[in-house]
């Protein structure tokens, strides 16, 4: 057996190994001493603060844990997993050390791929530009920052930076799938490394080197570049089982790709700071990039204090020249007087604020325009199908397939495609000009582009009124939109300009103190619900074990997921070829596969709007409590919460919806609820899932 010192001894070795090969000694080892061989608590509570400054403090206390538990955690499952044999020859030969060497990652072929991959660019101004902000990049301090503007080439540019710095493995960190899925497809095309190992690892997509090579389980994130979500690297500081892998992230080279996106989204803006500090800690080793065309500069200098010496701008190459046309509208109409509605020329696409508006907007003009929809709404197999349906139509030289996109906000960042006409709903200065970055992407066009931003009646006149405002209020982006359309009216002026000037503008609207009064008071509001949500959502990482083994099946909704309060759904497929008169269909959106090892298609829905959002007249839980079982089949659930823990499993979803024939076993058609949610379809594509009350009138 191991004795507790011969245990201890070996503990400490490795802590002490994995620290000076992590940190190159710059974390303090006598912190790790005082702990004992026990874990910190995880989190000091954040506490809610009208004072923004004192944000970064915590941020950096909770970084501290989330490190030197990793550092213990891993010690301890090291020296746990050998024998009492093995320990003991490796503290009397001194070889420990080769432990934390299997620890970290070995070498691998990426540079010289990344080399291959450049050689392939030519020779131009544009590339000579590229290769000088890579430089600058690796002598930054800490983390650095890239500023570079839409189409400028940020992925080569993250590519060559990676290669100057050595790199053996980079964890491309993505805000949502559909960017995961657009960088994906762009690395394992010919263009890039189509020789390397290009691993997507996220909640749907679990894929290497190209679409539907799963990935074995035991190989998950082994690929040379793996492209992934900042919730699966969350785990490793938000759960006690994958605490370790934190070690596996700052090893790596790390690339936040469009890091701007976590700024307003609660939980996601603190805990992406945490990330960051624990990357700091290891100041030049900390190979870490962040990359946008927007970087926030108020979120860069207050919540992750980066010094703007490490912010560098790739200047912009696109010589097109643009002008913003703000269209102001009765956002109660949904007809042609709406600029989100009226019929479009080809090569447009239309970004409203919410998937509702695109569905609704392209199922109205159907007939009229060879569009394709795409958004956040659709089931599993579709999101796939789709997505690639609009980047090979969009994409440089694409096919052209489709005339129209209408979308939601998942097209807006990241992805290579283009257009030359933009229709965009008013948000904030961030989703603003990324939206503007799929406009004549690469600048081609001769005459003035134009870029209609729809601007709601209530907003226009500085109300806070109307759906619109409400959406963004919950955002916690209205204070900063509101005045980034005051800001563009001052400045622009109905003028023609081109794209480094409009950055430009940005950066001063980020300096000026009436900006950033309301681009602090968004901030503070949203930070204030990051303290509601983890302390909700976030408890000290234990791990309790199963009463009996667990036979591993599909994945399940984590009750401490952050994404917010989703579950499974089923609903009924209906037809909208003709919107007034939707045809409803005898099948469900999906179904469910015999083997439980086989890919089931599904779909999830916010608790929220499960329960109707508070109306009981809407709230679609309470009528499947009263009717489900009568129309399905099993035992009655006499209260709500039963559902929704089930319904974190994807088969026993909650049905938003039921067939005509289900509906006879209670009633028929006067039994249908007036507010269900449906999986549409029409003859061109599917529309997703969405209210039918919803579909055929103004309601939002």
């Amino acid at each position: 057996m191991k004795n507790i010192s011969t245990l201890d001894q070996g503990y400490r070795t490795i802590e002490e190994s994995i620290v000076l090969k992590i940190f190159n000694d710059e974390l303090d080892l006598d912190v790790i001493e005082t702990l004992d061989g026990l874990l910190l608590p995880y989190y000091k509570k954040y506490d809610s603060q009208d004072n923004i400054d004192k944000y970064p403090i915590l941020i950096r206390h909770n970084a501290d844990n989330n490190v030197i538990r990793a550092c213990v955690i891993s010690a301890d499952r090291t020296v746990s997993a050998l024998t009492s044999a093995e320990l003991h020859s490796h503290l009397k030969n001194k070889t420990l050390d080769s432990l934390v060497d299997e620890l970290l990652i070995s070498e691998s072929s990426l540079c010289s791929h990344i080399e291959s991959c450049l050689k392939k660019f030519p020779a131009s101004e544009r590339s000579n530009k590229q290769s000088e902000v890579a430089q600058k990049l690796i002598t930054t301090q800490g983390v650095a920052v890239l500023a570079g503007p839409a189409g400028c080439g940020k992925t080569k540019i993250a590519l060559e930076w990676a290669k100057l710095k050595n790199t053996q493995q980079i964890i491309w960190i993505c805000p949502r799938v559909q960017v995961c899925q657009g960088l994906f497809l762009e690395l394992i095309s010919e263009h890039y490394l189509p020789e390397a190992k290009i691993e997507i690892n996220t909640g749907e997509f679990k894929y290497t080197s190209q679409w539907n090579k799963p990935t074995p389980e035991g190989a998950y994130f082994s690929g040379d570049i793996v492209i992934t979500t900042i919730d699966q690297i969350f785990g490793s500081i938000i759960t006690h089982t994958k605490a370790n892998s934190l070690i596996n992230f700052l090893n790596a080279h790390i690339v936040f790709d469009e890091f701007h996106e976590y700024i307003n989204m609660p939980a996601f803006n603190i805990l992406f700071a945490e990330l960051i500090a624990c990357k700091q800690q290891q100041e030049q080793l900390a190979n870490t990039l962040l990359v946008s065309a927007t970087p926030h500069y108020f979120y860069l200098r207050q919540l992750l204090q980066i010094d703007p010496q490490d912010i560098i701008s790739m200047p912009s190459f696109n010589p097109s020249q643009y002008r913003i046309e703000f269209k102001v509208f009765d956002e109660t109409k949904q007809d042609q007087t709406n600029p989100l509605y009226q019929l479009q020329p080809d090569s447009t696409i239309v970004i409203s604020n919410t998937a509702l508006t695109a569905q609704k907007s392209f199922v109205r003009n159907q007939s009229q325009e060879n569009a394709v929809l795409l958004h956040s709404k659709f089931k599993k197999s579709d999101k796939q199908k789709w997505f690639k349906e609009v980047y090979e139509s969009f994409k440089k030289e694409g096919t052209q397939k489709f005339s129209v996109l209408r979308s939601g906000p998942i097209v807006q960042a990241s992805l290579n495609i283009t257009c030359d006409n933009m229709v965009a709903e008013l948000t904030n200065p961030e989703d603003c000009l990324q939206r503007l970055g799929r406009q004549d992407r690469f600048g081609v066009n001769k005459t003035v582009n134009v870029y209609s931003i729809a601007v709601p009646e209530a907003i226009h006149e500085g109300k806070g009124t109307g759906a619109a405002a409400r959406f963004l209020s919950r955002m916690n982006t209205f204070g900063a939109t509101k005045a980034w359309y005051q800001f563009l009216q001052s400045k622009l002026d109905d003028q023609a300009f081109n794209l480094p000037h409009l950055y430009e503008l940005y950066e001063q609207f980020h300096q000026s103190d009436n900006a950033r009064k309301f681009i602090e008071s968004d901030l503070t509001a949203s930070l204030k619900k990051s303290v509601n949500l983890i302390n909700q959502k976030v408890i000290d990482p234990i791990t309790i074990a199963p009463k009996k083994v667990q036979v591993k099946g599909r994945a399940k909704i984590s009750k401490s997921s952050l994404r917010g309060e989703n579950r499974f759904v089923q609903m009924a497929v209906c037809d909208v070829n003709d919107y007034n008169q939707p045809k409803f269909t005898e099948e469900y959106a999906y179904q469910m596969p015999v083997n439980e090892r086989d890919e089931l298609d599904n779909l999830t829905a916010s608790k929220d709007e499960i329960e109707g959002y508070g109306d009981s007249d809407k709230n679609l839980l309470a009528y499947m409590k009263n009717k489900h079982h009568n129309i399905r089949g099993g035992t009655k659930a006499y209260k709500d919460f039963i559902l929704l823990n089930e319904a974190r499993d994807p088969e026993s979803p909650i049905y938003l919806s039921y067939t005509p024939n289900d509906l006879l076993l209670v009633g028929g058609e006067s039994a249908r609820h007036s507010y269900g949610i449906y999986y549409a379809v029409c003859d061109k594509q599917p529309i997703g899932a969405i209210s039918i009350k919803q579909l055929i009138s103004n309601e939002e």
